[in-house]
């Protein structure tokens, strides 16, 4: 990719996670990942594999799904109540906005698109895929943590957990085990959501770390399959 149009996509990843990070209204809290959702997709596209152009096309579909629900959720929310504030949220609202960002997030069973658009993508941007795009819909969740219906954020989460701990078991494929563990991840820090923000927030933190590091790792010896691993140290 040019170095310049490759600059530019991540200077709008940056932009697009920082709006909504500062934004205090859902409708702006939408633009920034929108922003985010179109930044990252020629950088998916940049190696042109018949895999990549798959996995670009069902993370747009999957994202533009969940960016509707989001917008139709807050927007019935601000007829309702006559507020557009990120916190203010009546009940049925708060649900399908819930589901729209954890579909964003990847949580199951809203899942099915994760592996398999990680798998079809160049480790640099499955690194960028498993942490910096899950920053902004994590944000908006811990900020509507209080609101959150618990029934619903325990069965996320069991599920998570679940689907992330036995979909991993006979994978071969590095990237889809990095998939498999960030849904596990995320399905913890779901039953933790609603009783301690603070915690979440520090898991979410640590898993970061944790998964840069790792496809950091990969990245550095070139390794997608468990296979190579041990040929690929020193």
């Amino acid at each position: 990719m040019n170095p310049t149009a490759l600059m530019v996509m991540l200077l709008s990843l940056a932009i697009g996670t920082t709006v909504t990070l500062m934004s205090h209204h859902w409708l702006l809290a939408w633009i920034g990942l929108e922003i985010n959702t179109l930044a990252i997709i020629p950088l998916m596209t940049k190696t042109p594999h018949p895999r990549a152009i798959e996995a670009a096309t069902k993370y747009f579909l999957t994202q533009a799904s969940a960016s509707a629900l989001i917008l139709f959720s807050s927007t019935m929310n601000a007829w309702k109540t006559g507020e557009w504030s990120i916190t203010f949220l009546s009940d049925p609202y708060t649900i399908t906005l819930s589901m729209a960002l954890m579909m964003k997030l990847g949580l199951a069973p809203l899942h099915f698109w994760l592996p398999e658009v990680i798998q079809g993508i160049p480790l640099s941007t499955g690194l960028i895929l498993s942490t910096w795009q899950k920053i902004a819909p994590m944000t908006l969740l811990l900020q509507i943590s209080h609101l959150v219906n618990l029934n619903l954020l325990i069965t996320m989460g069991l599920l998570s957990i679940l689907i992330g701990g036995w979909g991993g078991i006979n994978q071969t494929q590095l990237r889809k085990i990095m998939a498999f563990s960030s849904i596990g991840h995320l399905g913890w820090m779901m039953l933790v959501l609603k009783f301690d923000p603070q915690l979440t927030l520090f898991n979410f933190i640590f898993y970061i770390m944790m998964t840069a590091a790792m496809f950091l790792s990969l990245m550095s010896v070139s390794s997608t399959k468990i296979s190579e691993i041990s040929s690929s140290w020193p």
